[in-house]
């Protein structure tokens, strides 16, 4: 149902782990958005941390089943503050989900509560399964009722 292929995002991640720098070249935590995926039924959920986020800072994108979720975290406090620790990440946090043919992406549903966006994305009908009836011949179906 949902591929997590992106080879470059993963190496991005992986450098920003070991080296702990950002793009602007100060020392801080990766910033990141965990997320839960599962199959609930006819639903596929997708659960993403998303603490501190107003929102109206997150934006969900889907063009060919590449599904985007984007957030920003602001800052809180005024501009006369002097930051004593200052370890929550701010800015703009960015993940991509390519989406399986076999779900309805015309039909995901949002909701965010409590910091966690869940997204809902139906099966599509054509991947549910179903069951085939077989049918035989006129010959056949009066050999059986003989």
């Amino acid at each position: 149902m949902l591929m997590r292929t992106d080879p470059f995002r993963e190496l991005d991640r992986f450098t920003q782990q070991v080296f702990g720098a950002t793009n602007s070249g100060t020392w801080s935590k990766p910033a990141t958005m965990p997320m839960d995926a599962y199959r609930d039924g006819d639903e596929f959920v997708v659960c993403f941390d998303l603490p501190g986020v107003a929102p109206d800072a997150i934006e969900l994108d889907i063009e060919r089943n590449v599904l985007t979720v984007k957030a920003e975290r602001r800052p809180n406090v005024g501009g006369d503050v002097q930051m004593q620790v200052s370890e929550r990440p701010l800015g703009v946090f960015s993940r991509q989900l390519f989406l399986g043919e076999a779900l309805d992406t015309d039909r995901i549903a949002a909701g965010y509560e409590a910091g966690v966006l869940t997204l809902r994305i139906p099966v599509a009908e054509k991947a549910k399964p179903r069951r085939i009836t077989i049918s035989g011949s006129e010959s056949d179906r009066k050999k059986i009722q003989a």
